[in-house]
């Protein structure tokens, strides 16, 4: 256990509790959020290490007692059983966090390999996305979306925003949907009852604030249009959809769901900025983490991280060997079973990475 760098984030967080009894913090929002969120994430730190002081404390205590009453034995045994599991879930929570981790996303869903059904497909990813989020209280908004004629999505862009200041926001729990999701099942188009694979593509940025992407207003270009709806029909009569080209690195974002042409620009702004954030943090490949570089930009049936089976109603993520028959209680909204066996084979991936490193 590195213990320097637990002195530091106790003297932090005695810091951010007087900043935070500061009424002149509570002025700023801004400022007040990201103090709170910080301190929501070092108080699980605090308290275990406090934890094992005290159970380190009484351990000693039991020991002196027990030279004299033997009845204690059973008291020490306890107490040293504890240190251990103390011990691991504090080295857990010092290792280094994914700076993201308290942000909301913006998710992509994009059709692939398999025409009509494929997109039909993505509309399926993005309802089951939908569905989880409600379950988690998050709330979700079509930025833009591009749809096939039954229904289906070519290509959709979703924000998913987290309900508050908490340590973990969105992209703590949603970051590893990234990649090529397949799925195997009788397409509605399919007369003759035969089996296909398609697949369609996840894409998740966390959203970033303002500050972190310098977007210089020579380097974009501003394109206005008439919003449509399905088929292509007009919804809007006045130019309100704003497509926002970035020249240096032709990354484009574009929005159409909003009536007025400024809330349209904002969030084809955000949605920009996170586009920008994911390819710096992309191509600096010694910072980028393992998550972020799993992501595929490219829809290839062999390059799927999960495949959806219909017949068999089951799923598998493939990247864990995680594997379950409950394939309509998934798309029902219910990823935790899949979300917690990422979650936890990443947190052991780093914690071995810590070890191999003492």
């Amino acid at each position: 256990m590195d213990t320097s760098a637990l002195e530091a984030l106790t003297f932090e967080f005695g810091d951010l509790e007087e900043r935070l009894a500061d009424p002149a913090v509570h002025s700023d929002q801004a400022l007040l959020r990201k103090l709170s969120r910080r301190h929501a994430e070092l108080a699980p730190v605090i308290r275990t290490a406090r934890e094992l002081d005290q159970v380190e404390a009484d351990l000693a205590a039991a020991r002196e007692l027990a030279e004299e009453d033997p009845g204690f034995a059973d008291e020490v045994e306890e107490l040293a059983a504890r240190i251990p599991v103390l011990g691991e879930r504090l080295t857990e929570l010092l290792l280094p966090r994914d700076p993201h981790d308290a942000s909301d996303i913006v998710l992509e869903v994009k059709a692939g390999e398999g025409g009509e059904e494929s997109a039909l497909f993505a509309a399926d990813l993005l309802r089951m996305y939908q569905r989880y989020a409600e379950r988690q209280g998050w709330r979700t908004e079509v930025l833009d979306a591009n749809t096939s004629d039954l229904g289906g999505y070519k290509d959709v862009t979703v924000a998913v925003k987290g309900r508050g200041n908490g340590p973990d926001g969105v992209w703590a729990r949603m970051k590893f949907e990234g990649g090529v999701h397949r799925v195997q099942r009788v397409p509605v188009t399919e007369s003759q009852g035969r089996i296909h694979t398609s697949a369609a593509g996840v894409l998740v940025y966390p959203e970033v604030e303002d500050v972190e992407i310098d977007i210089e207003d020579k380097d974009l270009r501003i394109d206005v249009f008439r919003a449509s709806g399905h088929g292509g029909q007009s919804v809007n009569t006045t130019d309100s959809a704003v497509r926002i080209t970035h020249l240096p690195t032709g990354l484009v974002a574009s929005c159409q769901n909003e009536r007025s042409q400024l809330q349209n620009k904002a969030r084809a702004m955000m949605v920009l900025r996170a586009r920008l954030l994911a390819l710096a943090e992309e191509e600096a490949a010694a910072a980028a983490s393992a998550a972020r570089r799993s992501q595929v930009r490219t829809v290839d049936r062999s390059e799927r991280v999960r495949t959806y089976n219909f017949p068999e109603n089951r799923i598998s993520d493939h990247r864990v060997g995680f594997k379950a028959h409950n394939l309509d209680q998934v798309l029902a909204g219910e990823l935790d079973p899949v979300l917690d066996a990422l979650g936890n084979a990443d947190r052991r991936e780093r914690m071995e990475a810590a070890g191999q490193a003492r």
